[in-house]
């Protein structure tokens, strides 16, 4: 049996890594898996070996309050793959917890194959982190095109396999008009960690009352992770909102999606589900003064958004910072759905940069096919 240890921090990378998994399932039937995983990689049968949670750390200052339990976790996770001994070590997206893990597995058995999935972001800071990876990185698959130059200059192997959210799924749409009670819907996106739910949750309420004031023709579904859902539901029960739901089945939130008229999203990938869907959108994001602060030391790009940093220009309005509060986010939105030509605009050149990055089958085809060479 050959073996393949998948390594995540995050639901987001969780997700991930179950899309390319899925796929190397189709075509190898003789391989032997483990993880450190939530909710995705537990759905199609792989076990984690703890709770992924223990190691989810968002901001700059919650790695600081947290580094003896962060070193902790790395060493008990590198012991576990050490006596798993994989011949595929697949680390998925947050860097500063998988990388760290990488390195250490390389040093001490170099033949375990090293691929990691979603290049750090060393065009927006620490490119030099690149000439590092290389020494203990056999093979990083890339989610966008433009990012290849990069580890080219320093030759790193890579391939650009595309983003799993962009993949074209023909799923069959759940009937949900018992949830929209005939209403237009706006989807929001308050985030799928605890730090930015507590930041963004209190302001997209007092948004969505200010948008009951003006017109009370909407229906506004938050997006949960199934993780978080009560503790959005606690923030609803002290509101006198009738027209908010919380949901957290994935299948239902595609199709909400599919039916929004508009959605409110936290920066991150979850924003190209919603532009690859044609949904006009606007990007939010808030942190404390002091991440904030500390990440505008190193940052070195103007957007958030990719599609905004892919086209150098804002084709999605974000509301960072100081600007997401509500009444930003009021006139944004409400300015906005009074506006279709602007809507039309957007949607138009979102397809564009849509089209650019989606990959010739599927990402997590594309990706598989990179583990499945390596287990010949």
């Amino acid at each position: 049996m050959k073996k393949i240890f998948i390594l995540t921090g995050e639901p987001s990378g969780d997700r991930l890594a179950s899309e390319v998994i899925k796929n190397v399932k189709k075509n190898r039937s003789d391989v032997e898996y483990l993880s450190l995983g939530g909710q995705y990689l537990n759905s199609i049968g792989i076990k984690s070996i703890f709770d992924q949670k223990e190691i989810t750390y968002i901001a700059f200052t919650d790695i600081f309050f947290n580094l003896f339990k962060i070193r902790r976790k790395i060493n008990e996770t590198v012991n576990k793959i050490l006596d798993f001994n994989p011949d595929i070590l697949f680390s998925v997206d947050s860097p500063d917890f998988t990388l760290r893990v990488s390195r250490i597995i390389k040093k001490k058995k170099p033949n375990i194959r090293t691929i990691h999935f979603i290049a750090p972001k060393v065009w927006a800071w620490r490119e030099g982190r690149v000439k590092k990876m290389k020494k203990y990185i056999d093979h990083i698959l890339l989610l966008f095109n433009f990012e290849k130059s990069y580890f080219d200059k320093e030759n790193l192997t890579n391939s650009f396999v595309g983003h799993p959210l962009l993949d074209y799924k023909n799923e069959k749409s759940i009937d949900i008009g018992q949830l929209l009670n005939g209403n237009k819907v706006i989807s929001i996106f308050p985030g799928s960690r605890e730090s930015e739910i507590k930041l963004h949750v209190p302001i997209l309420f007092d948004f969505i009352k200010k948008m009951n004031l003006k017109d009370d023709s909407y229906n506004y579904v938050l997006h949960s992770t199934e993780r978080y859902k009560n503790l959005l539901n606690n923030y609803l029960k002290k509101q006198n909102l009738q027209n908010v739901q919380i949901i957290s089945d994935e299948k239902i939130k595609s199709s909400v999606i599919k039916k929004s008229v508009f959605a409110i999203v936290k920066s991150g990938t979850v924003s190209l589900e919603v532009c690859k869907e044609e949904v006009p959108s606007i990007i939010i994001y808030k942190m404390s003064y002091l991440n904030f602060f500390i990440a505008k030391l190193f940052l070195k790009i103007k957007f958030a958004n990719m599609i905004n940093i892919i086209n150098d220009k804002e084709i999605i309005p974000e509301l960072i910072q100081k600007d997401c509060n509500a009444n930003e986010i009021f006139k944004t939105v409400y300015y906005f759905l009074k506006k279709p030509d602007m809507i039309r605009n957007q949607l138009i050149k979102v397809k564009q940069t849509i089209n650019d990055l989606t990959s010739k089958t599927s990402s997590g085809e594309e990706a598989s096919k990179v583990l499945l060479s390596y287990l010949m």
